[in-house]
């Protein structure tokens, strides 16, 4: 089959959020799939969501001043970062806790994430497992063995648990959930209120192409952190919001380079006002929760866009905000059993067990559309005033991955060395070696203007609010 072209992929991008391709003239992508060794094109994925990241980023930046500049991606590059590949302290952090990972069921196999203990314990309580403690893979297969995948897929979710059902492709087209995804855009962009334009002030020649952005990032694994990480690269001021009584993820330490940190518990009056108060000084509302969840709190993108005229509220969800599966939690490796990819990357390699694509790209696809999209709508705002909603979704960005074509041929890549581009930050956690932001822009600087620090290092106001 033919290697898909990044370019064109790339000009989609921007006619179906109604920008001129012409933004892209200066655009150079180099290299082509595969760069990592799938069946899928995970290289031409992770390229196309950055450059539009990017692209955008200098469209922004020129109209607030700055020089017309070209903006260069080198594929490999850009998949390298997809791997999210750090070390802190020399060490590297695993990926999985010890009980997620593929189990054996009567009819095929079911995925389970347990890197958060209460996710682990919901599915043990499911299986008849009354505590985690000295229980190994082995038993809990001994219970999954006995189940039916959907039955147990089921069961746990309903319990509050994280999990899927490993699918084909076809199982998981003849859902209703497939259905509604196929309807979605790729990045949607909505305008959901009337507001009028603000014109950010013009730059100096030294100044990063989003410098005075005021981001909030309510994001907790991956896609998004990746997003508000994006954005803090061009010069946005980021703040992660992070509740106090919820867990993280090992790759806050790498995704969490550029911002400032505060804590803010939703449970508490005081803290609720906190963040309602940074909503009205802010540029951008970003959250990565179930839809629904944080609307439980009065924070939908309506009632935000009453509180701060012009706001744009960009939303990620796992299955996307329609169809039955629309309130069900899920992660990229979730995503990738039931939407199909881990059997089609099996059969493509005459495996026996399901596989996993080389790295989480629909997290990191994500998040780079994620920060394409928030860009755009601030192009909107800035242009045509109003407040807009921005939603991406893991599931949805699967179908695009899915639309490129799969090439057998492609699993005999060699897998790059992400070690190699390693770099050295500033780090509050420890000494952090993290790789750098792929694209090279021909005029403006990017990076990351603050170190990577531990949750609730920052109080919940912006810098120059502060005393």
């Amino acid at each position: 089959m033919n290697v898909p072209d990044p370019h064109a992929e790339l000009s989609k991008l921007f006619d179906a959020v109604d920008l001129d391709p012409a933004v892209l003239k200066l655009t150079e992508l180099t290299g082509q799939d595969p760069v990592f060794p799938s069946a899928f094109a995970v290289g031409t994925a992770a390229q196309v969501s950055m450059a539009a990241a990017a692209a955008m980023a200098a469209h922004l930046g020129q109209l607030r001043g700055l020089p017309e500049q070209s903006v260069r991606i080198n594929m490999r590059d850009a998949a390298i970062e997809c791997t999210g590949y750090f070390t802190l302290d020399g060490k590297e952090s695993p990926k999985f806790a010890e009980l997620s990972g593929l189990y054996p069921c009567k009819d095929g196999w079911l995925r389970l994430h347990a890197n958060f203990d209460h996710h682990r314990d919901a599915a043990l309580q499911t299986l008849g497992i009354t505590s985690a403690e000295g229980i190994t893979r082995s038993t809990v297969e001994s219970k999954t063995i006995n189940w039916l995948k959907q039955t147990l897929e089921d069961s746990i979710l309903n319990n509050a648990g994280a999990c899927a059902a490993v699918r084909t492709f076809d199982e998981w087209d003849a859902m209703p959930q497939a259905t509604a995804i196929a309807e979605l855009p790729l990045v949607s962009i909505t305008k959901i209120a009337d507001a009028p334009c603000r014109v950010p002030s013009p730059l100096q020649a030294s100044a990063q192409m989003l410098s005075g952005i005021r981001i909030l990032d309510l994001t907790r694994i991956l896609a998004g952190p990746v997003c508000g990480r994006t954005l803090a690269a061009y010069g946005a001021d980021v703040m992660l919001i992070n509740s106090p009584a919820l867990p993280n993820i090992d790759s806050i330490v790498e995704t969490s380079r550029g911002k400032l940190s505060a804590h803010i518990d939703l449970h508490q009056s005081a803290d609720k006002s906190a963040l309602l108060n940074l909503v009205k000084e802010s540029d951008v509302y970003m959250q990565g929760y179930r839809p629904g969840a944080l609307a439980a709190h009065g924070l939908t993108a309506e009632s935000l866009a009453e509180i701060n005229p012009g706001i744009i509220c960009t939303s990620l969800s796992a299955y996307s905000h329609c169809g039955p599966w629309r309130d069900r939690r899920g992660y990229d490796s979730l995503v990738q059993s039931a939407c199909g990819f881990n059997l089609a990357e099996a059969d493509a390699s005459g495996a026996a067990l399901p596989q996993a694509l080389p790295m989480q790209i629909l997290d990191y696809a994500s998040g780079f559309l994620m920060a394409f999209g928030t860009q755009a709508a601030l192009h909107k705002q800035w242009t045509e005033g109003g407040s807009w909603h921005v939603q991406v979704s893991l599931a949805r960005t699967g179908l695009w991955l899915r639309s490129m074509g799969q090439n057998k041929d492609w699993l005999h890549c060699r897998t790059p060395d992400s070690s190699e581009a390693l770099q050295s930050y500033d780090c509050g956690y420890g000494k952090l070696q993290a790789l750098p932001h792929a694209p090279l822009f021909s005029h403006s600087k990017t990076g990351w203007n603050r170190p990577s620090v531990a949750p609730g290092t920052h109080r919940p106001q912006w810098p120059d609010a502060i005393n």
